[in-house]
């Protein structure tokens, strides 16, 4: 595991984090404007980063294989769009997800260890991991124990991260903090280390399940605990915010906090993700219009 070559620090003295420098960055942030050209090359790229998700009681293969579908044909008018990053689906949808998107470049990720909640035990975490990755998942997503965080056994949530990510194999690691439980950026910034440092591909805001979701400012704390590791260690983490991301506009101002804090090698897929639904949508309507000057209907692209 790559946290075992690594000198771990002492998470319980995780750097305090700055609030009003947090609120007043992010102000300034959303002040910007993006111009013509710069916004139709920033509305690809964003959706170019998206995990189209399903994580419904209700879901069914159909309702899967449609969404791979849209993965794969956004929309077929605009012939130089990309495709979307990834489909992210529950563990017993991964076969039918990896069946649909055979050929593609779209990626298959699904949630893991008792996802929402990760009350189970680490070996049924374990196993469920090991499924998914056998059934063709090429990215799982995994909640920490918030219960082990916020009892202070930072040693434990560590290691679980660790002992996911060597179940993972070959398949990318992206660690769900979700921040609307741990309450300050000061827990935040604290877990960002600790899942970066037991091997995180990835670090994730949220399950979606839980408000407040991803934020502005909550990825503004665990982009800077990205750069700081990898300052220290010389290693890329990925970010992933996800939950509330539903228009162009804000993911537009994502990408200007991205490019801003960790520069232009972290401005692709491999590193930034959102995991939203209905931000899709939103992103055609909006490139349609940069290119026509008229809104098409929502109507005219598929919901799932």
């Amino acid at each position: 595991m790559a946290a075992a070559t690594q000198t771990l620090p002492d998470f319980r003295y995780s750097p305090v984090v700055d609030q009003v420098g947090v609120a007043d960055r992010i102000a300034r942030v959303t002040a910007r404007s993006i111009k013509k050209e710069s916004k139709i090359e920033a509305l690809k790229l964003a959706l170019s980063m998206l995990d189209l998700t399903t994580l419904d009681a209700k879901d069914t293969a159909g309702k899967v294989r449609q969404l791979c579908y849209k993965a794969r044909h956004l929309h077929d008018d605009l012939p130089d769009l990309p495709t979307v990053a990834a489909v992210c689906v529950y563990p017993n949808m991964v076969s039918v997800a990896k069946k649909a998107l055979e050929g593609s470049t779209v990626k298959v990720a699904s949630v893991a260890t008792a996802f929402p909640t990760g009350m189970t035990s680490l070996d049924i975490k374990l196993e469920e991991t090991r499924r998914v990755v056998s059934e063709g998942a090429d990215e799982v997503d995994m909640v920490i124990s918030r219960g082990r965080f916020f009892a202070g056994d930072y040693n434990y949530v560590f290691d679980e991260i660790a002992a996911v990510k060597e179940a993972c194999g070959q398949a990318h690691l992206k660690v769900i903090l979700e921040t609307g439980e741990l309450e300050t950026y000061d827990n935040v910034r604290r877990a960002s280390e600790i899942a970066m440092y037991a091997g995180a591909d990835f670090i994730k805001t949220s399950t979606g399940k839980v408000k407040p979701a991803a934020t502005l400012e909550v990825t503004l704390v665990m982009l800077e605990a990205i750069r700081d590791y990898y300052y220290q260690t010389g290693r890329m983490v990925g970010m992933k915010p996800a939950g509330g991301i539903s228009n162009a506009k804000l993911a537009i101002q994502y990408l200007v906090l991205l490019k801003e804090t960790l520069g232009e090698a972290w401005m692709t897929p491999q590193y930034f993700r959102f995991g939203a639904s209905s931000l899709a949508n939103d992103l055609l309507m909006q490139i349609v219009k940069q290119k026509t000057g008229i809104y098409q209907s929502i109507d005219y692209f598929s919901k799932d």
